[in-house]
């Protein structure tokens, strides 16, 4: 007699997990590490100065009152730009009886609220410039890497942004050096800033962990536990301060130019201004389909530029 088999019988059930399990990262840390404020217009404004040079200051006794040249703040802006994530989510896919989710309309609203928010550190880190676009090209704030200027360490022929209106241009790519973060570190503590963030990509973080002070007391661990091999450097210690290395998934390498970048950042002196936070809008049916939109409008503020630093043109 034969045997009855799993292949030849009718209706056996399915066995699918009611987990689904997604690896896509979904932290940014700049947003996370900076300040929020409000932005009031598509074109959000602040005003910066800073104090006249340290200088000789000796009068003769009862000398008549010299007045000094009193100089303006400087007014600096930054556009602020729209991102949306719309889903049309179909009213039988809403009511079938699903694995891992019982509404597809919440599953899917709570993925890309965290796709939304990966757009943004993308954005808010970037060389694209402010745009104050028109009727039919979108408005873009100027990211991160055309705002700094004061305080700049790149490859030869590279050139810093400035004020979000201009963008970084790449110079000749060199490897990754701890004289580059001295240097970066040095520049932003002598204009005033007090970095403690280091961020990087994943491959120059990797490149930090092999500096040659980190291999130093790579193997060092208590004598009374397992050897532990440390491999990775999550603080630098500077001549100027302690800055937490961070790296960061969304720090790739701008279009047509191979090299990557590096932050020395002050978070004090960033923040995200919202012009309209994150809202979800129930847009109109047109059938048997709800047309959901998340969006949210949001400019990068740079309070002064002079806080942070960038490394640019660090080969991978």
């Amino acid at each position: 007699m034969a045997t009855y088999q799993t292949y030849t019988s009718i209706g056996n059930r399915e066995d699918l997990s009611d987990v689904i399990y997604n690896i896509s990262p979904t932290e940014t840390p700049f947003m996370s590490s900076v300040g929020k404020t409000k932005a009031t217009a598509t074109y959000h404004e602040w005003q910066t100065d800073s104090l006249a040079a340290a200088a000789a200051n000796a009068v003769v006794e009862g000398a008549a009152a010299s007045d000094i040249t009193v100089t303006p703040t400087t007014r600096v802006g930054n556009r602020t730009q729209i991102s949306e994530k719309t889903i049309k989510i179909s009213g039988t896919m809403e009511a079938i009886n699903k694995a891992g989710r019982k509404s597809e309309k919440a599953y899917q609203l709570a993925k890309v609220s965290s796709e939304l928010k990966r757009d943004m550190e993308k954005a808010l880190l970037n060389n694209t410039v402010a745009s104050a676009g028109n009727a039919t090209t979108a408005r873009t704030l100027g990211g991160l890497q055309t705002w700094l200027n004061s305080n700049y360490v790149g490859g030869t022929n590279g050139t810093a942004g400035s004020l979000g209106t201009t963008a970084r241009v790449s110079g000749t790519d060199a490897a990754f050096t701890e004289a580059m973060i001295k240097s970066a570190v040095k520049s932003a503590y002598t204009n005033g800033g007090t970095p403690t963030i280091l961020m990087t990509t994943p491959t120059q973080k990797v490149n930090i962990s092999a500096f040659t002070g980190v291999a130093a007391q790579r193997y060092m661990a208590p004598s009374d536990k397992p050897t532990t091999i440390i491999g990775a450097a999550d603080i630098y210690l500077s001549d100027f301060g302690t800055l937490s290395v961070v790296p960061n998934r969304f720090m790739t390498a701008d279009s047509g130019d191979s090299g990557e970048v590096a932050f020395v950042l002050d978070p004090e002196y960033a923040a995200v201004a919202y012009l309209r936070p994150f809202q979800t809008n129930e847009l109109a049916k047109s059938g048997d389909a709800d047309v959901t939109q998340l969006l949210v409008e949001y400019t990068l503020e740079v309070k002064n530029q002079a806080a942070h630093a960038i490394i640019a043109d660090l080969a991978e």
